[in-house]
């Protein structure tokens, strides 16, 4: 299937994003070194005072001042960015840039190979068709994939995550020549064990209802009405019996969170703005002189669309319909 390009953008995006994550550490862009006992931001040493403080090197006021100049206003700022952002656009961090998300797509599309489906809690399988109308890929010896994949990532996840907390060049030395101390090996046992198990099972749900970062998002997305949300052309709604060959909607199918993207904002909560909905419609829809039925929408005409969405929505579920 040929990926569509908003998506291959946002692959690529993905993949930079995960490069940086990686790299971070090692080039001292920023992390917590435990030997050293201080930060590092941006190749510079960060220190809060705290140590300075215990040794009576500096008052209790100069240590309160580097509180909040190095650590509450660094953190507030860096918080008050990504809620911003996710006021105005939703969370387009999780869905175009986080390292955790990237993993949750590719598991999951390993295991839509190998099972139909793209979680093992999924009742049903997805159609067995793509977007642009191929045969999709259903083979159980992807699941010799599936299970390697996780643990290779949930690896990769526990060595880096190692890197911002002890000298990077420590780690990936002691790594290859097998000279880790007892202490970063069980770390990377623990952390390898306990991300394999989320990758396989959890993914998702993860990032639905257990990601802080994420929930936040949310909250500040569900709050603006003219935030940018997923629009659906509610008067096509018969053109969806048809898609994928009448198999199921390929927006519901294609939705990494398990959403059904058709729904009105309330029960989108997660949505992560990765488009896959509306690159799918886009996909069956490619022939058709009206387009697709999903597009992204902000300001008044997101709101607009809400509202009048919620009204149509709430007369199909009091005439006892179902979107």
């Amino acid at each position: 299937m040929n990926k569509p390009a908003l998506q291959r953008y946002r692959v690529l995006a993905q993949i930079g994003f995960f490069a940086l994550f990686t790299l971070t550490p090692i080039f001292d862009l920023f992390r917590y070194d435990l030997t050293k006992r201080h930060a590092y931001f941006l190749t510079y040493q960060w220190h809060i005072g705290i140590d300075d403080l215990i040794a009576g090197r500096v008052d209790p006021a100069t240590a309160a001042v580097n509180l909040i100049f190095y650590l509450f206003l660094p953190v507030l700022g860096t918080l008050a960015l990504i809620i911003g952002v996710a006021w105005k656009w939703g969370r387009l961090y999780c869905g175009w840039l986080c390292p955790h998300f990237s993993v949750v797509e590719t598991i999951n599309r390993l295991m839509l190979f190998a099972t139909g489906k793209h979680s093992v809690w999924d009742k049903k399988q997805t159609p067995p068709w793509e977007p642009d109308g191929s045969p999709a890929t259903r083979d159980k010896r992807y699941w010799l994939l599936v299970v390697p994949a996780a643990i290779g990532f949930a690896f990769t996840w526990a060595v880096v995550g190692l890197t911002y907390l002890m000298p990077p060049f420590q780690v990936y030395h002691g790594l290859f020549t097998f000279t880790l101390s007892r202490n970063e090996v069980i770390f990377l046992s623990a952390a390898t064990t306990v991300l394999s198990l989320e990758f396989l099972f959890a993914r998702h749900l993860f990032c639905r209802y257990a990601c802080a970062i994420g929930i936040f998002q949310s909250f500040a997305w569900i709050a603006n009405r003219k935030a940018m949300v997923v629009g659906f052309e509610r008067e096509r709604l018969p053109e969806c019996a048809t898609c994928l060959n009448g198999n199921g909607s390929a927006c519901d199918a294609v939705c990494p969170m398990r959403l059904k993207p058709r729904n009105v904002k309330r029960w989108m909560f997660p949505c992560t703005q990765c488009g896959q909905c509306i690159s799918a419609c886009g996909t069956v829809n490619r022939n058709k002189p009206e387009g697709q039925l999903l597009r992204w929408v902000k300001n008044d005409e997101a709101r607009h669309n809400e509202a009048r969405f919620s009204a149509l929505s709430n007369t199909d579920e009091d005439a006892g319909g179902k979107i």
